[in-house]
């Protein structure tokens, strides 16, 4: 069977050719796991390996507690998705804790 142009990333069931007997073989990029790739996945395939690429981080947003202990949180986009088994994308959100000082929690009861 051949993975000319039917190369897939992940697990894709439906990224399959006919082989030796009529037999599937697979061009998803999970086939190196399960071994059962077709013969040319490596040659049509792993030329067209991608990782994830990432945008930077956004600017941490304001603290969730107007008075005490709260959260910011933060994230980024992916820009480019892995292809055809390439690394997976890192985290795309982040969170700290924050002390939320508002101006009237002095006065609050």
């Amino acid at each position: 069977g051949s993975c000319w142009r039917r190369c897939c990333p992940g697990r894709n069931n439906a990224c399959w050719a006919t082989g030796a007997h009529q037999a599937r073989c697979y061009c998803d990029s999970y086939c190196e796991r399960t071994g059962d790739c077709c013969k040319d996945y490596h040659a049509a395939c792993r030329r067209a390996v991608m990782g994830c690429a990432v945008g930077p981080w956004g600017p941490w947003s304001g603290c969730s507690s107007l008075c005490g202990v709260g959260s910011e949180a933060r994230s980024r986009q992916v820009t480019i998705p892995p292809h055809h088994g390439g690394e997976p994308c890192p985290d795309l959100k982040q969170r700290r804790g924050c002390l939320g000082e508002h101006p009237t929690c002095g006065r609050a009861k």
